[in-house]
């Protein structure tokens, strides 16, 4: 099921992982290749020493890249989180943003390397940065993609 990018936008202010651990989308573009995301230090997301939790830095950008990339490379493709990794650069304090583009080339080179059957590994990577815009996180997430079998050639 596919919703415009409002919507979307709203419904995950509702879903429990992100409402329980304080991630609020700030926005969402309408054609899905650009998104900010927010996480406010909070009694309920803080770590035993008072900074953000590492489990909501992650969580917070974790869906993004493969619902951006799922909307701009349509029904004909299978997309799928392969993996993801996080490294922590510096103590998240306050509130902590994420900002997330996928650039047309990128959507292009994925459809070109993909147009033959195989699957694609594409690699992707964002900074949580705290008000400053100070790195505080990187994250970097692989992705599958590959055309579903009806579409694949023969």
């Amino acid at each position: 099921m596919r919703f415009n990018a409002g919507v979307l936008r709203r419904a995950m202010g509702w879903w429990l992982p992100f409402l329980g651990a304080g991630i609020r989308v700030r926005s969402l573009s309408d054609d899905f290749r650009e998104a900010v995301v927010e996480l406010r230090l909070g009694r309920l997301n803080r770590n035993y020493v008072g900074t953000h939790f590492g489990g909501s830095l992650y969580a917070m950008t974790d869906p993004f890249f493969m619902i951006m990339l799922l909307h701009n490379l349509g029904g004909d493709y299978l997309v799928w989180d392969k993996s993801g990794s996080i490294e922590y650069v510096a103590p998240g304090r306050g509130t902590v943003l994420a900002h997330f583009q996928l650039a047309e080339a990128r959507i292009a080179e994925i459809k070109a390397q993909a147009a033959g059957g195989d699957k694609v590994l594409p690699e992707f990577e964002v900074y949580v940065k705290d008000q400053a815009g100070g790195i505080v996180a990187r994250i970097r997430k692989v992705l599958y993609v590959r055309l579903k079998p009806k579409h694949r050639p023969e």
